[in-house]
Formats: structure tokens, C-alpha cells, sequence
């Protein structure tokens, strides 16, 4: 049901909160600076010309919850607000967002608002083309919210936005070029090279969990088999669980017993749970998740060779457990493996507020690195 803007409709809490956030700055490229083009200045000098304006919102667009926050040049989310997404009603999302604009920007000077939603957006950065969790198809999205808000405005996809919070604040800090990947359902991608974000030429780069790792493999949501995400995702490592079980295996008796003894409800966040418990059986399925997400990264390090692979999303909750197997695979499967230095992997440091960090901090910079 569409909403107006009462907010007896829309339901919303607000709260104050601390959040450490490193004073690393930088700058992306395109924009000038004592009249030189920042092509032509190193990537590391352009981060200490980023972030000198004040304050902006970034807003992360998720299926079920809009989170808004109000974020400092160094990264720090200063107030917070959130409410739940209105279905698949594309004017009251705008309206969402407007409430959360106004209501967090009551008692602080707010400079520009940046969005981050999953989908893809034209280069421009003013088209919504395709968003699966929204009604958006070629929706002018920073157009219409910019004549509703009356501030600067820039939209882009999640992915890229926690990719960005992680280069500038979090666990890419000082590298030139980083790989971000997001385990979650599926999984998420999105590149830094050289102070900008990598989209690609049409917009769309960063569709990683859907390399095709196994010809033939399980069906995935986007029409193909054996997509990367259907083997090392949280819906993979909850499908591997409950098929164990399902099989009467007396190694599942862990999982079924923590999932009230019916194996429909053993997800990959009771395996996770389990996992860090013990269970034999979960850390199994954790190295094997973590094996297939290996195998994945190496083929990336093949294709772009990036010095840092930042690992975020839910199923990261593992930590060791998911990361250590996957660092072993992907030392296995690395192209020239012996021959040539060898890509970091971390675990994202900034948490589920890193698309509202980057959204926010990408729209306060986005007026200069344009040129």
C-alpha cells in the first residue's frame, strides 16, 4: 500500500551514535586542484584533498529497512534513522527518504545526500535502470529527489558505496587498487582502482557472483547455472545444510536440533551459529563455502589483479572460520601461483554501515570529481 507522509504510517526511530572512523582522506580523480587535472595526480595525494566539506546523509536502500545517517568528513555516523521499505512503490521510497532527510537534517547543517541501492545506474549516475528489490526502471532518481530536497544528490549502487566507505575508511585504506566483495544472499562486488570507483563501461561492472564457476551447475535467480553465488553465499551454505539433513546424515543433528528439528528452517546464519559453537559438521560446510569463495577470488585475481580483496556482508560474521579456508583456495588456484605477489584478502572493517558511509561521503566529493 502506497504511504503518504504521515509518520503515523511510517514508523521511525532515531538515535545517537558513536562510530570510530579512521581521518584517512583522499580525493577522486577527474576534478582539478591548482590547476592540474587529478588524472594526473598520484592516487595517494588525491586523499588528502577528500572530504573538506561538511556534513552529508547517506541513505542505504535495502529490501525490508531504508537506514539514513548523518556522516562527518572522517567517516564517523554522527545520528541515525531508519524505517522499513515500502514495498514496491517507487514514490513512497522517495517519500521514505525525504521523512529520513528532513528528520535527521532538523538540528544539523547538511551539505549533500547520497543514495545507495542495489540495482544498476547509468554512468551518470541519474537513472535508476533496473533495481530488483524496488519499482525502478529507468527511474530519474536524483532528479526527482533533488527537486524534493533541495540539496545536491547523488545515487549509486550499494555495492560500490561499502566499497568506497572500506577504501576510505576501513580495511582498503592505502591501497591502489581493491576488489570489494558482499556475502550475503548472493553476492555483491564493486572496485576502487586508483581513487574511483570502477563501473565499467556501460555502469554495470561488479556483477561478480555471477561468473559461472561450475557449466551446468545449480539455477541461479538471474536465469544461468552454476553462477559463483550459488556456491559460496549465505543461501548456498544454508541450501548445503539443509540438504544434509534432509538426507537423515547423523552429522546434521547439530543444525536440525537448533532449528527446532525441521530442516526448512536451517539457514546460513544457524550454520554460522553453529559453527562458531563447534559443530563439526557447520565448520565443514563453512570450509567448503569458503573453498568455492576461493576459487572465485582467484579467478578475479587472474582477470584484475588487485593488490587487496575486502571481504563485507552477513555470512563475514564467520570470520576465520569462512576467510582461513578461502585463503587457502585461493592460494591454491592462483594463476602463477609462486611467480607473483599475492593479493591480501581482510574481512570489511566497517560493518552494515558501510553503504551509508561511502553513499554519504561519495555525494560529498561527487561535485569535485567530476571535470
Amino acid at each position: 500500500m502506497p504511504l503518504n507522509s504521515s509518520n503515523d504510517q511510517i514508523p521511525a526511530r532515531v538515535r545517537k551514535i558513536s562510530w570510530s572512523g579512521s581521518n584517512a582522506t583522499g580525493r577522486r580523480a577527474g576534478s582539478t586542484h591548482g590547476g592540474l587535472r587529478w588524472e594526473s595526480v598520484p592516487w595517494a595525494a588525491r586523499r588528502s584533498h577528500l572530504g573538506r566539506r561538511g556534513l552529508a546523509i547517506g541513505i542505504d536502500i535495502g529490501g525490508t529497512k531504508v537506514a539514513a545517517g548523518v556522516v562527518d568528513p572522517s567517516g564517523r555516523v554522527v545520528e541515525e534513522a531508519w524505517r522499513s521499505t515500502p514495498g514496491n512503490d517507487a514514490r513512497a521510497v522517495e517519500q521514505v527518504i525525504v521523512e529520513l532527510v528532513q528528520e535527521l537534517g532538523r538540528s544539523q547543517r547538511i551539505a549533500s545526500v547520497g543514495i545507495g541501492a542495489a540495482g544498476w545506474m547509468d554512468l551518470d549516475g541519474g537513472t535508476v535502470l533496473f533495481s530488483p528489490h524496488l519499482a525502478w526502471r529507468n527511474e530519474p532518481l536524483r532528479e526527482n529527489l533533488q527537486h524534493l530536497l533541495r540539496r545536491p544528490v547523488l545515487v549509486t549502487n550499494d555495492a560500490d558505496a561499502a566499497a568506497w566507505a572500506e577504501w576510505r575508511f576501513g580495511a582498503g585504506q592505502g591501497e591502489s587498487r581493491l576488489v570489494c566483495i558482499t556475502l550475503g544472499t548472493g553476492i555483491g562486488g564493486a572496485m576502487v582502482m586508483d581513487g574511483r570507483v570502477e563501473r565499467g563501461r556501460f555502469g554495470v561492472a561488479g556483477e561478480f557472483g555471477h561468473q559461472i564457476v561450475v557449466p551446468g551447475g545449480h539455477r541461479c535467480e538471474c536465469g544461468n547455472r552454476g553462477c559463483w553465488e550459488q556456491y559460496a553465499s549465505g543461501n548456498a551454505l544454508g541450501r548445503e545444510a539443509r540438504e544434509l539433513a534432509l538426507r537423515n546424515s547423523p552429522v546434521a543433528f547439530e543444525l536440525l536440533k537448533a532449528a527446532g528439528g525441521s530442516a526448512g528452517n536451517i539457514s546460513g546464519v544457524t550454520v554460522t551459529e553453529r559453527a562458531k559453537a563447534g559443530d563439526s559438521a557447520s565448520r565443514e560446510l563453512l570450509e567448503e563455502v569458503g573453498h568455492w569463495l576461493g576459487l572465485g577470488l582467484a579467478n578475479l585475481a587472474a582477470a584484475l589483479d588487485p593488490g587487496t580483496f575486502v571481504i563485507g556482508g552477513g555470512l563475514c560474521d564467520a570470520g576465520e572460520l569462512l576467510v582461513g579456508p578461502a585463503r587457502t583456495a585461493f592460494a591454491r588456484n592462483l594463476t602463477g601461483r609462486g611467480f607473483r605477489p599475492v593479493a591480501a584478502i581482510k574481512l570489511a572493517a566497517l560493518g552494515p554501515r558501510a553503504g551509508m558511509i561511502g553513499a554519504a561521503d561519495l555525494s560529498r566529493v561527487s561535485g569535485r570529481a567530476r571535470g
